[in-house]
């Protein structure tokens, strides 16, 4: 398929090395142009491009950008033909992303997302972390495989997520429509806890909506006072140990 990301932090990068590594057409942008784009992640065959080259005669533009960027870029979704599946990755922290009053009176992210774009939208790789995106992932029926929760709204949607999660490493559990999606924001048990695809199902029922945005905060706290910013990620194996700690 041809596809095209915008974003080139760390989920944004591993979506480009292992969807290029799966034999996909990747055209890659970033918001400071395609001249800052590290040649790294383009050694597999992607090529770096503007933001409006990379959404493009494409079949898929996954959105790998902070939630509060969507604004920013719905112009551009808003002109893809309607067969164009979306992807968004995104979470919602209100220190980077601003306060969103919508989210925070309980509308889930990517309902909000949906909105802000004027389309519908998949939900995928937003529950785990960059690090075991990066270094854990494996090939389909390996033992202990990690799976992430995948929510659309429509079939294609869900279909075409799905199988691209599968081709970078990780099980995909169909966790529902976007209305249900807050069972996978940050705070609920099965974001960034490293599950398989038998516990999934257990950890999206056991979600408690009103608890989620303390927990995330938490976890932020917590990240803070051990690598000195919110900004800096963990290393996979204290991240996992915290979110589960905090989340489960």
């Amino acid at each position: 398929m041809k596809i095209g990301i915008l974003g080139t932090g760390n989920i944004g990068k591993t979506l480009v090395t292992k969807l290029s590594l799966a034999g996909h057409d990747i055209k890659v942008a970033n918001s400071r142009g395609p001249e800052t784009i590290d040649a790294d992640i383009l050694r597999h065959g992607a090529r770096a491009a503007t933001s409006a080259d990379a959404v493009t005669d494409v079949d898929v533009v996954i959105l790998s950008t902070p939630l509060g960027a969507i604004p920013r870029i719905s112009p551009l979704i808003a002109a893809l033909p309607k067969h164009v599946v979306v992807i968004d990755t995104s979470n919602y922290y209100p220190a980077r992303d601003t306060r969103i009053d919508s989210i925070e009176s309980g509308m889930a992210e990517s309902v909000w997302v949906a909105g802000e774009l004027g389309r519908p939208i998949a939900k995928a790789w937003n529950a785990i972390t960059s690090a075991s995106f990066a270094e854990r992932g494996v090939p389909a029926g390996a033992a202990g495989r990690i799976a992430i929760p995948v929510a659309a709204d429509g079939d294609r949607e869900r279909e075409v997520a799905m199988a691209l999660v599968d081709e970078t490493g990780l099980d995909a559990f169909y966790s529902g429509a976007l209305a249900d999606s807050w069972r996978q924001q940050p705070g609920a048990p099965c974001y960034c806890t490293d599950l398989r695809l038998d516990e999934m199902p257990q950890a999206l029922a056991s979600a408690e909506r009103e608890r989620l945005p303390k927990r995330r905060e938490l976890a932020i706290q917590a990240i803070t006072e051990r690598v000195g910013d919110h900004t800096t990620n963990p290393d996979s194996d204290y991240a996992v140990r915290l979110t589960r700690a905090l989340f489960m």
